[in-house]
């Protein structure tokens, strides 16, 4: 049923940020820990991402060495050891988030 909705429709358009109310304390400080801790773990991972270029200019014999059927360890490196960065950064940066939210939860009773 095409324009029929189970609840109160908004009209898209456009917010300007001026008009919107400022953040409550708690939500403000989250945003800015939410921040921080972001931007921590997007440099480190800048840094491991930068190494790969660095590693095969400094140490072109280890970075093109063969290794499983004939990958290199760069090859390596950017494919399994990033993505399994990733996850980390993922789990660290969710793990992060959820203590947070229970201090805030805690400190708000």
């Amino acid at each position: 049923m095409a324009g029929s909705h189970d609840y109160d429709y908004v009209e898209a358009g456009t917010v300007d940020v001026k008009d919107l109310p400022p953040l409550d304390s708690t939500t403000n400080k989250i945003m800015k820990d939410e921040f921080t801790t972001g931007l921590g773990l997007t440099v480190l991972y800048f840094i491991f991402i930068f190494s790969i270029p660095v590693m095969n200019w400094f140490a072109p014999d280890f970075a093109f060495k063969k290794i499983w059927g004939g990958m290199t360890v760069t090859w390596f490196v950017t494919t399994v050891v990033m993505m399994a960065m990733a996850f980390v950064i993922a789990y660290v940066h969710t793990t992060l988030y959820e203590k947070r939210l229970k201090k805030y939860e805690m400190t708000n009773k």
